[in-house]
């Protein structure tokens, strides 16, 4: 049984949150859980979040042991982009893009639990 978990408009690109994510695939959620828990990066922190919330949501309503239940899918979509302005030299304006992303996580128990 696949479960999933999504937390939308987070400020971080997804190009930083893709490399977080890379590591994640495939591996058992304890261990993507200490994977995050010891990366410097402020988007695994994120991450960790969504993944907690994948994991309580296979456990609380689908009663599947946290044990046997490891990262399926785990994806980062480009969110809508906050257009800002920077001033700059004789009156001209810079754009600047505040890009968000949308992560989504699919945990699933072992195939054979």
């Amino acid at each position: 049984m696949r479960v999933k978990s999504q937390a939308k408009w987070i400020r971080m690109s997804p190009r930083k949150l893709r490399r977080i994510i890379a590591l994640l695939r495939g591996k058992g959620t304890k261990e993507a859980m200490l994977i995050l828990k010891y990366l410097p990066h402020r988007g695994a922190r994120e991450v960790e979040k969504v993944l907690k919330s994948a994991v309580a949501n296979a456990k609380n309503n689908y009663k599947l042991n946290e044990a046997d239940l490891f990262v399926d899918e785990i994806y980062v979509d480009q969110g809508p982009t906050l257009k800002r302005w920077r001033a700059r030299a004789r009156g001209r304006a810079f754009p600047i893009a505040k890009r968000t992303s949308h992560i989504t996580v699919f945990v699933e128990s072992e195939k054979g639990a």
